[in-house]
């Protein structure tokens, strides 16, 4: 018969520093724990059959002796009815995390993955549109309803009402949901496949984006009166103006040069940096400044309190609007992207450019994969070269054609 451990004071407990285990009697198999650190725990030692367990009750002193001897006695009168107290703990744990799980809505999951994953955002804005959209379209159906439940059945009631009426919106709508809930599986929220996975799976029950989605193209201005247009926009004063203009000459988007600082241009090697960040394809993009936009910059003041080359009357950024409400007052149905457009038909048409160089003046992303592998470079000198010929074209309006009519020759 195992010889029984002498029953320790309180006192005596706290005396216990030396590492390593150390029995304290009245209860078989209590035992305090003392770490190489010094850090002291409750244990209790038992077996079932040949299996040896060790139970864990608590922290001292934040539980004291009396304390644990009471939760000790209870755990020896489970294992005296055949209950394994250990297993029982682990049994309550998962069932409380299988309830956790039960009541973790989509709103809730969505509000989490929102906040787990907005720092890496490139702005503050598109965590705005992802609350906004699934606030609007996906909360009315499934929002308190358990991740765990969510079936392609709900994904579809979200999706058909808006699917050809505004497929763009509907497909990020499908995929914000996508990512919620491959979010959930992988907390182990949900189980199963993600009923709004595309691939597969969705794209047998809705129509492919391309065959209902209607090509929204932006008003461009024709080519030829490019010119024209650029002689009366510089007769209008105004940063909105210049900064429209500046846009043009370059061939630029509207965020990237409403967003355009003097530090992002090398006025020595005749360069304007646009720094990944601001990019539409998160590239940087280096693009060279014609003769016609230096002297453009040239006649810019320097505002003090922003490196803003165009900014608002309050320092701060200009609006898409602003540039807009220029070419309103100017009487034009068109819009600012528009005018890039218009160089693409321009060099396209006329310039004997080759197209990847004019693709890299409007920093697209050359779409064929093998036409890219023979297009690493940046083309940088064709650019400039290509932009100074624009540059020219815009500062020489094209005059309308003669019409001689052609007299007869008939008696």
């Amino acid at each position: 018969m195992p010889r029984r451990a002498k029953d320790l004071t309180a006192l005596e407990v706290s005396r216990l520093t030396a590492p390593g285990f150390h029995s304290v009697g009245t209860v078989p198999g209590l035992q305090l724990q003392v770490s190489p650190t010094g850090y002291r725990s409750w244990v209790l030692r038992y077996a079932i059959g040949k299996t040896r367990k060790a139970m864990g009750l608590g922290s001292y002193p934040g539980v004291t002796l009396a304390m644990v001897l009471v939760k000790a006695r209870e755990a020896r009168q489970k294992l005296e009815a055949g209950i394994d107290p250990l297993g029982e703990r682990l049994a309550a744990k998962s069932s409380l995390a299988a309830a956790v799980v039960s009541t973790m809505s989509f709103q809730k999951a969505s509000e989490l993955y929102i906040t787990a994953h907005e720092s890496g955002w490139s702005n503050a804005k598109h965590a705005a549109q992802w609350s906004a959209t699934l606030t609007t379209y996906a909360f009315p159906v499934i929002g308190s309803l358990s991740v765990a439940d969510v079936q392609t059945a709900h994904v579809i009631s979200i999706l058909e009402p808006i699917w050809r009426s505004k497929t763009e919106t509907a497909s990020r709508v499908r995929g914000r949901i996508e990512s919620v809930l491959d979010w959930c599986t992988v907390r182990g929220y949900r189980q199963g496949e993600n009923p709004a996975r595309w691939r597969n799976h969705l794209e047998h029950l809705l129509p492919a984006r391309g065959a209902v989605q209607k090509v929204v193209h932006h008003a461009a201005l024709p080519f030829q009166e490019v010119g024209a247009f650029l002689a009366e926009l510089r007769k209008h004063e105004g940063m909105g103006s210049r900064c429209l203009e500046f846009g043009i000459l370059t061939a630029t988007r509207s965020g990237e040069v409403r967003g355009a600082t003097w530090a992002e241009i090398d006025l020595e090697s005749a360069t304007w940096v646009i720094p990944a960040q601001r990019m539409k394809a998160k590239i940087e993009h280096r693009v060279p400044l014609s003769s016609t936009a230096l002297g453009l910059l040239a006649g810019l003041p320097k505002i003090m309190g922003t490196d803003l080359i165009f900014p608002s009357v309050r320092n701060t950024q200009l609006s898409d609007a602003t540039m807009t409400a220029v070419l309103k007052r100017m009487g034009l149905d068109v819009t600012v992207h528009g005018f890039r457009s218009s160089f693409r038909d321009w060099a396209g048409e006329v310039s004997n450019y080759p197209r990847e160089t004019i693709e890299h003046c409007l920093a697209h992303q050359l779409a064929d994969k093998a036409e890219a592998s023979y297009a690493r470079g940046s083309h940088f000198e064709k650019r400039r070269r290509l932009m100074e010929e624009w540059s020219r074209f815009c500062s020489a309006p094209m005059k309308p054609a003669s019409v001689v009519p052609i007299r007869s020759h008939a008696a």
